[in-house]
């Protein structure tokens, strides 16, 4: 009897051991670097090109709006900014649903919406209207869809994932190229709601898309389903939403750190885009050359964010220190805009706004890459809902603080100095993150207790069964097909009943 006890426990043992293997695969699995990682990449360079590229090019109907409807700039101007706080305020929803459901399907339903949005806003009568369809509807599935791509990629690469990001945010550089003639010639053609229509159409490709995405590890929601139905049953709502939306990250010290290092970013990045043509009017130049400044300040964001991408990935400087570089240089360049225009030095402006589009463009794709290196592989699908929605602050007050400034003043000069600082402030505070000094890169909290969990859990076996047992517990294929022994057997039994064994002893009783 005693034999068949011991037999059923090295049984068990080895099952539970097997096991544990396979759920480790599941868990550790390694990114491809390639392969159809580059289809994740396709897929975040149309999300990009018809999420952020397709909201820069909005303003073609910025005019048709305001003499359809007589209302004044102000009020036309919210149909954007509802959109824009929706793609923000709504990124954690959109990790949740990639957690609980994966990143295909949250990817492909805010295709459906962001396209149905459109169309809905086709048919518009009033700028209300406008409102809930292009700025809620719209907005909504952009929050779905930016996201969880940017979160796709990052799995699929670890050696050259900031290269693999920069080359999918070019979408954004080049749908800002060529979108903006293109609306302009569908609302010559068609008029803006027939435009509007064809925006549907085309956002509906983010559909096709997110298809391109395949899970490299399996859902939340899966992983809950293996463990323990008890647990599972008690686990409350509650819960199961912190864990999905990973709310303990707002503990997290250095998460905290870096994204209001990022909010800072955010509030002073976006001024150019927004007041640089202005500034560029009000110092005298002709609306050509101010709008053809803007131009090539995108050209040089595309080759910023692939050359930065290139530079990250050859792992001289880690990925938070080529950030903190990028972003100083974006904050001085900030500063010498208005400085290089004041006495209508048109070389001297279109030089600087040159070398700001390519650190603008190379310090972006870095922000989400750096997420990883913090947070950990593990919770980062959360880290950039919960990044956004944070940082949405910053991109909200930016513009309206720049534009106070210059109703203050009386010109934009204070406007972008003021937003030099934001991203000065931004980059002192990234150099306080924990272990900033460092060469290389700390191993995450979560690995870290995980390796201290798997080492725990191995002596528990040391104790009972002999060190032979455990030897050949741990390598199955040297298990015997013939049983030990009865004499053995009782003897083991015996030992483990009367006198549990420690860890450095043998069944002999002589230490290791």
């Amino acid at each position: 009897m005693r034999a068949h006890h011991v037999h059923i426990i090295h049984s068990t043992v080895v099952m539970a051991m097997q096991q544990e293997k396979k759920h480790q695969l599941v868990e550790d699995v390694e990114a491809p670097d390639g392969g159809w990682g580059w289809a994740v990449v396709v897929a975040l360079f149309m999300a990009s090109a018809l999420v952020f590229g397709l909201i820069r090019s909005l303003g073609v109907f910025f005019v048709e709006f305001v003499q359809y409807f007589g209302e004044s700039a102000q009020a036309v101007s919210w149909i954007t900014s509802i959109g824009v706080a929706m793609q923000q305020l709504l990124s954690p929803i959109g990790t949740a649903a990639c957690n609980a459901y994966g990143a295909r399907r949250v990817v492909m339903i805010g295709g459906v919406l962001s396209g149905l949005g459109f169309m809905l806003a086709s048919q518009a009568t009033t700028l209300t209207h406008l409102y809930l369809t292009m700025g809620l509807i719209s907005g909504s599935g952009w929050a779905l869809v930016f996201t969880p791509t940017i979160a796709s990629v990052m799995e699929y690469f670890s050696t050259r994932r900031a290269l693999a990001m920069g080359l999918g945010f070019t979408g954004v550089g080049l749908s800002s190229f060529v979108f903006s003639p293109l609306f302009q010639y569908l609302v010559d053609f068609y008029g803006w709601r027939g435009a509007l229509l064809i925006l549907g159409g085309l956002s509906f490709n983010i559909v096709a898309s997110g298809a391109l995405i395949r899970p490299l590890r399996p859902t939340k929601v899966v992983e809950m389903s293996k463990s323990n139905s008890v647990s599972d049953n008690c686990r409350s709502f509650f819960s199961r939403s912190c864990q999905y939306f990973e709310l303990s990250l707002l503990l997290h010290r250095g998460f905290i750190i870096y994204s209001l290092a990022v909010t800072c970013f955010n509030a002073g990045y976006f001024i150019p885009y927004v007041h640089l043509v202005a500034h560029s009017r009000l110092v005298g130049f002709s609306e050509f050359q101010a709008a053809f400044v803007i131009s090539s300040t995108g050209v040089t964001d595309i080759l910023g964010r692939v050359v930065s991408g290139w530079a990250s990935d050859l792992r001289h400087l880690r990925s938070l220190h080529l950030l903190t570089i990028w972003t100083a240089l974006v904050g001085l360049f900030l500063l010498l805009l208005p400085l290089c225009s004041l006495q209508g030095h048109y070389a001297g402006l279109l030089t600087v706004s040159l070398a700001y589009g390519f650190c603008a463009g190379a310090m972006t794709p870095l922000v989400f890459s750096v997420v990883p290196e913090i947070v950990g592989m593990d919770r980062m699908v959360g880290a950039l809902g919960l990044l956004q929605l944070i940082e949405s602050v910053g991109g909200l007050l930016g513009a309206p603080l720049s534009g106070w400034l210059k109703d203050l003043t009386g010109s934009y000069v204070f406007s972008f100095v003021v937003a030099s600082v934001f991203l000065f402030l931004g980059t002192i505070i990234t150099m306080t993150l924990p272990y900033f000094c460092t060469c290389t890169n700390p191993l995450p909290l979560s690995l870290k207790k995980k390796t201290k969990n798997e080492s725990t859990e191995a002596d528990p076996l040391k104790q009972v069964l002999p060190v032979d047992s455990i030897e050949n517990i741990q390598n199955p294929d040297r298990i015997p097909e013939t049983l030990p022994s009865q004499n053995h057997l009782t003897e083991t039994s015996l030992e483990v009943k009367d006198a549990p064994l420690s860890a450095n002893r043998t069944e002999s009783g002589a230490t290791c």
